[in-house]
């Protein structure tokens, strides 16, 4: 099967080719879901698996489907993927390798009029960063039944735009009903987003599951007051109490050592004035960790330190989950052909499970699922120095080709 190989250079040309669309300043890229660049590299992706002879499949919360047969037509795909979208200030690889390696995987085979023996489906999933639209994932969770699609349409961004305006304001808001479009299993060639395989010198990371995740939305209310002349003592300072529960979120994470993290990433003051106190905080907080029983105990912390908080400054508390994604073991038959790829590639690799969340967590409640990794640069992502090596690339996507081959050996007459 190894004489099965990939073009690193096509893959790498590709990669720089979509990075320039929604490109930034500081060699990012911000094309967040369901916008007018979401659209364009939509448009971009559904040419080029077109020109393969795909045949291209939207659903109702704008997942894409490419499917190619194989020599079989009476047994599902097997899928590979991931996702466009990006943060406001996200890298050229997360996600988008994904896509593009699997792409390139489909590239290959019909180069070399290699036929499998099932059919293969490319996926570029919708809105999995939860960047624009909360909670991630939130396409691969509607196809795998985590959410519905009346839940996704309600879903609005900071500034007030609905998940439905948007998805038909790009014409993505496809007839395939969520779920509908069906396959056997599927692999997810990632960047790892951590520090290890850079590390311990490894060119694979064999991901054998996912840590539980959880979001969280706290709002605190106090009173807006002149900063002169309201004396410290008859002050209700919401950011006061934010900054107080920031500390407890890292306390929390620090008392679960060393695999949970808590994460206050996103901060909205009010009236955001310099010479007024803060009457109003807006945050979020994100807590994961390998264990959902240990999650469920950082839960209960967390919703106790708010209110207590607030109680000692005078506060109105609203505090609400809004993800919990459990922690996730994929599948043993996809993680052994993920292996055998690896080893055919002659790769340095190791397992691990994954710290950041993916759509290959929804996608293993309902089919056979694993991931694999290749490096990042001092394990930094979202963030426009993200970066990744060609080689690095090339042999991410190398194994995912053979992993997929080695699972299609079973289907074999």
């Amino acid at each position: 099967m190894q004489n099965l190989t990939i073009n690193p250079q096509r893959l790498w040309d590709s990669l720089m080719e979509t990075a320039q669309i929604g490109g930034t300043a500081k060699g990012g890229i911000c094309r967040l879901t369901l916008t007018d660049l979401d659209k364009v590299v939509r448009d971009w992706f559904r040419g080029q698996c077109e020109a393969l002879g795909c045949t291209v499949t939207v659903d109702q919360v704008g997942n894409m489907f490419a499917f190619k047969p194989g020599k079989r037509s009476d047994i599902e795909p097997i899928a590979i993927g991931s996702h466009l979208d990006t943060q406001p200030t996200g890298g050229k690889f997360d996600g988008v390798l994904g896509v593009l390696g699997g792409l390139e995987v489909l590239r290959t085979l019909h180069d070399l009029s290699y036929e499998t023996n099932a059919p293969l489906m490319l996926v570029n999933w919708t809105n999995e960063e939860g960047s624009r639209f909360a909670p991630a994932m939130l396409g691969s969770g509607v196809y795998a039944g985590v959410f519905d699609r009346a839940f996704a349409d309600s879903r609005e961004d900071r500034q007030g735009v609905r998940f439905s305006d948007a998805i038909d304001g790009i014409g993505y808001r496809g007839d395939a009903a969520p779920g509908s479009v069906k396959f056997g299993a599927m692999f997810e060639l990632h960047i790892e987003q951590g520090p290890i395989l850079e590390a311990e010198r490894k060119a694979i990371g064999v991901v054998t599951g996912v840590q539980g995740m959880r979001w969280y939305e706290v709002e605190l209310t106090g009173r807006e007051a002149h900063t002169g002349s309201t004396p410290m003592h008859l002050r209700a300072n919401a950011l006061l109490g934010a900054a107080r529960v920031v500390e407890h979120v890292n306390r929390i994470a620090l008392e679960h050592a060393p695999s949970a993290v808590g994460t206050v990433g996103l901060v909205e003051v009010t009236p955001n004035s310099r010479n007024v106190i803060p009457g109003h905080v807006f945050f979020t907080v994100d807590f994961r960790h390998p264990d959902d029983a240990v999650l469920d105990v950082m839960e209960r912390k967390l919703m106790e330190a708010i209110p207590a908080v607030s109680n000692e400054i005078g506060l109105e508390p609203v505090a609400k989950k809004v993800w919990d994604s459990p922690a996730v073991k994929f599948d043993p038959d996809c993680i052994a052909a993920v292996r055998t790829g690896t080893e055919r590639a002659g790769m340095p690799a190791r397992d691990m499970v994954s710290g950041a969340g993916h759509d290959a967590a929804y996608i293993a409640r309902v089919a056979p699922t694993t991931m694999i990794f290749v490096p990042c640069e001092g394990g930094l992502s979202h963030n426009e120095a993200e970066s990744t090596t060609l080689e690095e690339c090339a042999a991410g996507a190398q194994v995912l080709l053979n992993a997929v081959l080695e699972y299609d050996r079973r289907f074999g007459r």
